[in-house]
C-alpha cells in the first residue's frame, strides 16, 4: 500500500493543500505581504463569479436530464435487441465516443453545425435562427459524449431487470407500461439517479470544449478559472481561481455524496 498512498499524497493531497492554502490566502498589493482571508471565497460567490457558477450548473442539469432520457432509451433498445452484433457494436461505439472531447470534438462541431457548417449551410439552420456557439449549442456538443456515457452507465441496470418479473407482471394482467411504471422503474430509479449525477459531474467539469466553442459568450465557472489563472482579474484578486476550484470541489463532493448511496442501493436490488 506504500506506494499507493505515496502516489495519492503527492499527486492529490500537495494540490489539494495547496488549493485549499491559496483560496484563502491574500497578498496585499502595496507591502506584497500575504494573510489568510476569505475574502477569495467571497469574492468567487458574488457578480460575474456566482452567475457563472449558475450558468455551469444550469448547463450540467439540463445536458444531464436530456442525455440522461436520451441514453436510457438507447441502452434498452440495445438490451432488448437480439442482434449481439448491434450490442456489441454501440457498446464499442460508446466506450470510444464517452472518451471523446475537448478541442477535437469543437472542432467536429464547428465544421458541421458552426455558421459555415455543412449542415448549417445545406439544411440552412441560420435561417431558423440556429447557433452553436450559445447555451445550446454548447448543450448538443456535450451530449455527444453524455448520451454514450449514459449507456455504459445504466446498461448493467438494465441487465439486471430478471424475466421473471415481467412474466410475473403479465401473468397478474399488467401492460407493459403498467410494467415499467410500476416494477422497472422503480427497481431503475437509484440507478437512473446515480447516472444522472455522473453525467452532471463530467459536464460540469468539462472545459476545452467549452473554452474553443463559446469563449466567454455563455458564462462557465471553469472558464472564468482559466481567466483568472491568465491573470485577467483584479490586483489583489489573483487567489480567485483557487477560490473557485474550492467552489467546484464542493459541488464535486456533494455529487459524490449523493452518488455513492445511489450505487449502494441499485446494488442491492439488482444483484
Amino acid at each position: 500500500m506504500l506506494p499507493l498512498l505515496v502516489f495519492v499524497a503527492v499527486c492529490f493531497g500537495l494540490p489539494a493543500f495547496a488549493m485549499v492554502n491559496g483560496a484563502f490566502t491574500a497578498e496585499d498589493p502595496a507591502t506584497g505581504a500575504t494573510a489568510y482571508t476569505t475574502g477569495n471565497l467571497t469574492a468567487s460567490l458574488e457578480g460575474a463569479y456566482l452567475t457563472a457558477l449558475v450558468g455551469s450548473i444550469k448547463l450540467s442539469a439540463t445536458a444531464a436530464v436530456v442525455a440522461g432520457v436520451l441514453g436510457l432509451v438507447l441502452a434498452q433498445a440495445v438490451v432488448s435487441s437480439r442482434s449481439r452484433a448491434l450490442r456489441d457494436a454501440v457498446f464499442t461505439a460508446s466506450g470510444v465516443l464517452a472518451n471523446f472531447g475537448g478541442v477535437p470534438l469543437a472542432f467536429a462541431f464547428v465544421a458541421t453545425l458552426g455558421n459555415s457548417g455543412v449542415l448549417t449551410r445545406h439544411l440552412r439552420l441560420d435561417e431558423h435562427g440556429w447557433s452553436l456557439y450559445s447555451f445550446w449549442g454548447l448543450t448538443l456538443t456535450y451530449l455527444y459524449f453524455l448520451v454514450p456515457l449514459m449507456v455504459l452507465t445504466i446498461t448493467p441496470a438494465l441487465d439486471g431487470l430478471r424475466t421473471q418479473w415481467r412474466e410475473a407482471a403479465r401473468s397478474s394482467g399488467a401492460t407493459g407500461v403498467q410494467y415499467w411504471r410500476h416494477v422497472a422503474l422503480p427497481v431503475l430509479t437509484p440507478s437512473l439517479l446515480g447516472g444522472l449525477v455522473l453525467l452532471f459531474g463530467s459536464s460540469f467539469a468539462a472545459h476545452a470544449t467549452a473554452a474553443a466553442i463559446v469563449g466567454s459568450s455563455v458564462p462557465l465557472v471553469t472558464l472564468q478559472i482559466a481567466d483568472a489563472l491568465s491573470g485577467n482579474v483584479l490586483v489583489g484578486q489573483e487567489n480567485v481561481a483557487l477560490a473557485l476550484n474550492l467552489d467546484m470541489v464542493a459541488v464535486a463532493g456533494l455529487v459524490m455524496a449523493v452518488y455513492i448511496p445511489l450505487q449502494r442501493r441499485s446494488a442491492r436490488w439488482l444483484h
